[in-house]
C-alpha cells in the first residue's frame, strides 16, 4: 500500500507507530518496577509515558486514516480499516487506564489495572505485527477471510 504521507520517500505512519509503542512499553515497565517496590516517582513516570503515548497514538492513527482514505482497492481498504480499529481499541484501553489513574494523587497503578495494562500492550504489539504484515504484503489468513469476496 502506497502511503500518501511521506517524508523523503519514507511513509510517516510506520515511524509514528513506534513512538507510542515504546512509550506504552516504558509505562508498563515503570509500573512493574513501582509494584515491585521501586521509588514512588515511577508511578508518575508511567502516567506521563501514557499521556505522551496517547498523544503519539492519536497522531499515528490520523496518519493511518489518511493513508486508508486514498486506497483504491477495497480489500486493502478493509485491511487498513481493520488495522485502524485495532489501534484505536488500544488507545481506548490506555485512555481508560489513564482516566482511572487520575483519581489517585500519586498516579500509581493497582495490580488489576496493571494486568489490563499488560493486555493492552500485548494487543498493541499484535497491532504493530499485523500492520507490518500488511505493509509487506503477507496478509494473515484470518484477515484474508475478512477481506474476501463480499456478495451482499
Amino acid at each position: 500500500m502506497e502511503s500518501r504521507l511521506s517524508v523523503a520517500g519514507q511513509a510517516v505512519q510506520p515511524i509514528l507507530v513506534m513512538f507510542p509503542l515504546g512509550l506504552f512499553a516504558m509505562a508498563v515497565m515503570f509500573d512493574m518496577a513501582d509494584l515491585l517496590g521501586g521509588p514512588s516517582i515511577l508511578g508518575a513516570l508511567a502516567y506521563w509515558n501514557l499521556v505522551a503515548g496517547l498523544f503519539g497514538g492519536v497522531l499515528a492513527t490520523l496518519a493511518g486514516a489518511v493513508d486508508v482514505m486514498f486506497v483504491r482497492h477495497s480489500g486493502a481498504r478493509r485491511l487498513g480499516v481493520l488495522r485502524g480499529l485495532l489501534n484505536m481499541g488500544v488507545l481506548v484501553i490506555f485512555t481508560v487506564i489513564l482516566m482511572l489513574r487520575v483519581r489517585d494523587p500519586e498516579r500509581v497503578v493497582s495490580g488489576g489495572l496493571f494486568f489490563v495494562e499488560l493486555l493492552a500492550l500485548a494487543v498493541a504489539g499484535y497491532g504493530a505485527w499485523f500492520g507490518g504484515k500488511i505493509a509487506t504484503g503477507h496478509v494473515p489468513a484470518f484477515a484474508r477471510a475478512a477481506a474476501g469476496n463480499r456478495n451482499y
